[in-house]
C-alpha cells in the first residue's frame, strides 16, 4: 500500500530529470612514440639525465554526451645537453558526460577526466622504458585540479591584460 503514495510509481508524476554524471565508456592508448637519439651512447654514461614533462589535455566533443578526452604527455631526458630518450603518450578515453551545466562540464573534462587517465599514461611510459633497457621514472602524481585552477587564473589575467588599456581610453 505504501507504493500507492509515491507519484512516480503510480504515473503522476510525468517528468524525468536527465541522468547526470560521468561514465567510462573506454580507455585507450590512441599513440605512443619513443626515441633514443644517444643510441647505445647513453649506456655508457653515469645515469643523471634532466627529466622534462609537458602535459596537455584535448577534447573532441562526439556528440551531446561524449566525448574522448585524450591527455598527452611527453617526458624528454638530457644528459649534457644530448637527447637521451623521448617518450611522447596520447592516452584517451571514451566518456559519456550528462546533466552537468557548462562549468562543471569543464572542470570534469579537465581535471576528472585526466585524473582517470593518467595512471595509464604512467604505465605505459614506464613500460615502454623498461623495454628500451631505460630505468623507470615513477612519475610523481598530479593534481589536476590544481592544474586546471591556475589555467584559469592564468585566462583571467590575460583578460584583464586585454581590457585594461580599453576602459583606459
Amino acid at each position: 500500500m505504501a507504493d500507492d503514495n509515491n507519484p512516480q510509481m503510480n504515473g503522476a508524476d510525468t517528468t524525468q530529470e536527465a541522468p547526470r554524471g560521468l561514465q567510462i565508456k573506454r580507455i585507450y592508448l590512441k599513440d605512443l612514440s619513443f626515441e633514443t637519439p644517444m643510441g647505445v651512447e647513453a649506456f655508457n654514461r653515469a645515469w643523471k639525465p634532466k627529466i622534462d614533462q609537458e602535459l596537455n589535455v584535448q577534447v573532441n566533443n562526439l556528440d551531446e554526451s561524449h566525448y574522448e578526452v585524450v591527455l598527452l604527455m611527453t617526458i624528454t631526458a638530457t644528459m649534457e645537453d644530448k637527447v637521451v630518450f623521448l617518450v611522447e603518450v596520447k592516452q584517451a578515453g571514451l566518456f559519456n558526460i550528462q546533466g552537468l551545466d557548462k562549468a562543471q562540464l569543464s572542470q570534469v573534462i579537465n581535471t576528472t577526466c585526466p585524473q582517470i587517465l593518467f595512471p595509464y599514461t604512467r604505465e605505459v611510459i614506464d613500460s615502454t622504458l623498461s623495454r628500451g633497457a631505460f630505468p623507470p621514472l615513477m612519475l610523481p602524481p598530479i593534481n589536476f585540479d590544481a592544474v586546471f585552477a591556475q589555467a584559469v587564473q592564468q585566462v583571467k589575467k590575460k583578460g584583464e591584460s586585454t581590457d585594461a588599456p580599453a576602459t583606459d581610453a
